[in-house]
Order: C-alpha cells, then structure tokens, then sequence
C-alpha cells in the first residue's frame, strides 16, 4: 500500500503533465502484478467497491472521535480521506503486525460482504500511517483527486515500451535481444476495453512477455477521435474551407452505438457502457457495425435543447413515462465499422458515403443522419455560427477534412470544433463555500444571483473555476472581510445594491428549471472576469436573464444577459 500511497501523493502535488506520466510510467514499471494493475485500475475508473461507502467511514471515524471535532475538522479540511486519515487514533490493541499490499486490500473488498467491510477498513487503518490510510481511503471512496485522467494514465501505460535500442550480444557469444517495437496509447486503448483489471495480460504485453491481448472482442469500444478548438486568427487563414467538410456542433453528449457478432451497446465518449439507460434506442438499431454520433433529444425530427437530455442521464434505467417525454436517438456522423470491415483507415468521405447509405436503409426513428452544411468560404460559415437556425441545440460547428482517417486522440489539425462565443451577464456574489483538495484551505465555491423586481437577489448558478490562483486569493479574503452569516460550511457575503462584488459570469447555455427558484438553470458557468469596478446595483437582472433564455430558445445568437433580444 506505501507506494501505491506514495504515487498518490505526489501526483496530487505535481502540476506538470509530462511529470504525470513519468511519475505514473516509473510506477507501473516498478510495482510486480497485481498492485500495479489495481492501481491503473482506481486511476482510470475501473475500480469500485459496492460494500465500501462515505457514510461508512464517516460512521467508523465518529465511532472512535468525537462527532462534533470530526465535524468541525471536516469543514477545514474539506476532503473526507484527508481528515479521516488525519484524525483517526489507532487501536494498538488490533494494529497488524503489517502494512496490507494494495492487491489484498482490493481482493478482500470485492469479495466482502456490507458487514464485513467496515471491520475489514478499520484493521488496515489501524495498520497504516497517515499517507497509507489517505490513499486508502481516497480507493475505497473512488474520488482519488490527483489530476490524471483515463486516457492521460493509459499514455503512461503506453510509455512502458518506450523505442529501443537492442541489446548487444552476451559475452558467451548469445544472440542480441531483439528491441521491443514502441507501443502507442491508441494501440493501448484499442485494446484496453477487452481487458478486466488487474491487467496481468496487458502488462506482460507490454514486457514483451506474451503477445498483444485481442482487440476484436464483438460489441467492443473504439478510443474516439476528438477535435481541437479553432483559433479563428491563427488557424482560418492557413485553411482552404475546399479541403473541409462542416456540420453543427450538437449540444448532447458524445457516443459510440456498436451492433456487432449479437451483441448491442452504447457507449460514452470515455467508453463507459450506458446501454440500460437508453433501452428505446438500444431497441431501434438495426445495422451492423459501430456508428459514432450524437445523443440527442429529439422530438418530431427536431433536436431538444440539452437540459431535456439531462432528463435521462446519469440514470441506471428509464421507464416508459421518461422515455414518451423524453425520446432520444442518435444523430450519426461517423461510421466506424460495417459488415464486421473497420473502416477507420478510410478517408471521411469514403466512410461518410458508407454512413448515408447505412442511415438512408435504417428502419426506425432512433438513427439520424448529422447533415453537412453547404459553404464555400469561412464568412458563411461564421454566419452559421453565430446564428444557427437549430436554436439552442448546436454549440456551434465542426470542421473535418475530407482525407482525413479517423484516429483515436486529439491530433492536431485533421478536426476543429468551432464553438460559439459563450453567453455573459453580470451577477453578484452571495454565498461562498470552501473547496476540495488543493482548495481546501480557500473559499472557491460561488453562488450567485441577479436582481429581481422587487430589488432582491434570486440565486441563478454557481461556478468554481475561471479565475487565477492569485484571483482566487482575492476572492477568498473579500469572502472572509464581508461575511454577514454561516449556514454550516457556507457563508453568506454582503450583498446589498450599494454593495456587493460583481462577477462576469460566462456560460453555455440557459434552460427553464423548476428545481431553482429563479426558475432557470446554466450551463457550465464560470468566472470569466471580477468587476471589481462595478457597482452591484448595476448587475444584469432577473428580467434580463428571461429575455436571454427567450431569445435562446428562438435560435438567436450569442448575447449578454443586458442586450436587448
């Protein structure tokens, strides 16, 4: 469990990414199977314990300290593992007389039962130091917080096998060692979704010591190609708009629909199967093969803004009541296999030619076909952009050259998403709350409202990000200067029309909520500036921000909240 502690540590206190990798590679190259497999595993997700919750160690920890000490510890703190591993006061009477390997620790959870667990933590935190019990915690919860995502992990793993040179031949006259050919994280990721951790074959793989574990499993993910954001003054001018095709940006999520050798699946853009909350989707696909598209609301051919989407994700099911009043489908725009031929290879235009006439033959309403938007010059299209007649469901445009393959990652320059500029309104600030990890220390979570007719402030949104560390600073102490209440960890922050701090607060979108009491809901504000300038009765107003949404909702362009619709 100590290094596995010890990578958690200094990957929680390491900013730069290649220093990531490295740290991640050394491990992955010195831990034997299986802790290094069960490691990759808690980075990228894959690992989770059913019988191992929050509440638990929350319980186990008050069982031991006083409630009220804990508490207050934990809203300093701000992070669950971190405070428990801090306070926790060993049993000396039941230490271990060693420190659990992480394999262990893994084994012993998935095969423990909800009343075996907690008895099961308790002895490997009385066995631990406090680095040890944090990065058991951090396992246990799933919320490991080090700044390492899936795919940035399978690099790591891909830089196993780095180029090499060969090794010269023994003394007693034997052969030179072969080098191993260097693997890229594509070939990682072709692979990565026909494997089960702890991964003993994808790293003997990788050593050298077996042959590459089979990709071709039916129903199995492909790693996705992603696109990079245009630079308009950088990128357009050394563009020729002949050499790309252009199609809108939908506003839904990303997914990957496999129909192949029986079986039937839908993925998210990370690979992550989430078939059982689509079932009428599932139901309706009829090819064969892997279609890359758009889920989408869509109701009599026209395309639902994202917050009715949001109706039906993150759910394990879906009822027939959700399905009727929220009917998803797919608009395709890519076709990644047929007929069990992967087409990946192929220029866009081969496989787009495929994707029409595989679309054009499918029965059913829950598979569309994305259209391309005619153009001939970067003007047209930037007045498609900034006006798109699809309203609130295109976030803009993609642009994609027709020669190009489809090739998992984010290479440069073969795909360009071209967003719209965000939505803007100035609010005040009202209520703060104290951040998680490196944030734990500063009030970095911001509630903020607008004006009402009668002259109060109505909550509409809240945004943690945006802002500089040195801003963040900034915010923080007015925060602490101008406290007027505490409602547990939250403070309430001064707030009158001849006082308030004003915030820039830029967004995606707006849509009606009747879970907020302003009566709508943003999507994925932030900070975008400190109007440190500004007085707060000049803030947008509630009105305002209704005037914007109906001008959403009409498909109009991008505007601030005080703009005239």
């Amino acid at each position: 469990m100590r290094p596995f502690a010890e990578l958690l540590d200094r990957l929680s206190l390491t900013t730069s990414r290649n220093a990531k990798l490295v740290l991640l590679r050394d491990y992955l190259k010195t831990t034997p199977d299986p802790d290094r497999g069960w490691a990759l595993a808690a980075l990228t997700g894959e690992l989770s314990f059913a019988t191992a919750k929050p509440a638990m160690i929350r319980k186990a920890v008050e069982a031991r300290v006083d409630p009220v000490l804990f508490g207050w510890s934990y809203d300093y703190v701000g992070d669950l593992a971190e405070t428990a591993a801090l306070i926790w006061p060993r049993d000396p009477q039941h230490r271990a007389n060693r420190e659990p390997e992480l394999g262990e620790v893994a084994d012993a959870l998935m095969h423990a039962g909800r009343a075996e667990a907690p008895a099961l933590i308790e002895g490997w935190l009385d066995a631990l130091e406090p680095k040890g019990r944090w990065a058991l915690l951090k396992l246990v919860t799933g919320a490991l917080r080090v700044g390492l995502s899936a795919r940035l992990a399978r690099t790591a793993v891909a830089m196993m096998r780095p180029a090499a040179v060969p090794e010269p031949p023994s003394p007693e006259g034997g052969e030179a060692a072969e080098a191993l050919a260097p693997v890229t994280v594509g070939e990682v990721e072709e692979v990565w979704h026909a494997l089960k951790p702890p991964y003993e074959d994808l790293f003997a793989w990788l050593e050298g010591r077996a042959e590459r574990p089979s990709p071709d499993a039916p129903g199995r993910f492909r790693p996705v190609m992603l696109a990079v954001a245009l630079d308009e003054g950088l990128d357009l001018p050394r563009l020729d708009p002949a050499d790309f095709i252009a199609e809108w940006k939908w506003d839904g999520i990303r997914v990957q629909a496999v129909r192949e050798g029986g079986e039937t699946r839908l993925y998210s853009r990370t690979g992550d199967e989430i078939s059982a909350a689509f079932p009428d989707v599932m139901a309706d696909l009829a090819f064969e093969g892997a279609v890359d598209g758009e889920l989408l609301v869509v109701r009599d051919g026209v395309v639902a803004p994202f917050g009715d989407l949001q109706q039906r994700l993150n759910r394990k099911t879906a009822d027939a009541r959700l399905m009727q009043a929220y009917p998803a489908g797919i608009l395709a725009y890519d076709l990644l296999a047929e007929g069990g031929e992967d087409l990946r290879a192929l220029p866009l235009t081969e496989r787009r030619a495929r994707l029409e006439r595989l679309a054009a033959a499918h029965p059913g309403q829950r598979l569309g076909l994305s259209p391309l938007l005619a153009h001939t010059t970067w003007d047209e299209l930037a007045a498609l952009r900034a006006d798109p007649p699809v309203g609130a469901a295109a976030e803009g445009l993609m642009l994609k050259r027709r020669d190009s393959p489809y090739v998992a990652g984010r290479p440069k320059g073969p795909w360009f998403k071209w967003k719209r500029d965000p939505h803007v309104i100035d609010a005040v600030l009202m209520y703060a709350q104290r951040g998680h990890g490196k944030r734990s220390g500063f009030y970095s979570d911001y509630t903020f409202g607008v004006w009402t007719g009668e002259g109060a402030l109505t909550p509409v949104g809240k945004a943690y990000f945006g802002f500089t560390d040195q801003e963040l600073k900034q915010l923080d102490k007015f925060v602490r200067d101008h406290t007027v209440e505490r409602f547990g960890p939250v403070r309430a922050v001064r707030a009158e029309r001849d006082f308030g701090l004003v915030l820039e607060i830029a967004f995606e979108g707006l849509q009606r909520s009747t879970r907020h009491k302003s009566g709508v809901a943003m999507r994925f504000p932030r900070v975008s500036r400190i109007r440190w300038d500004k007085p707060a009765r000049e803030a947008d107003t509630l009105d305002s921000v209704l005037d914007l949404l109906d001008a959403i909702e009409r498909g109009g362009g991008r505007v601030s909240a005080g703009e005239k619709a």
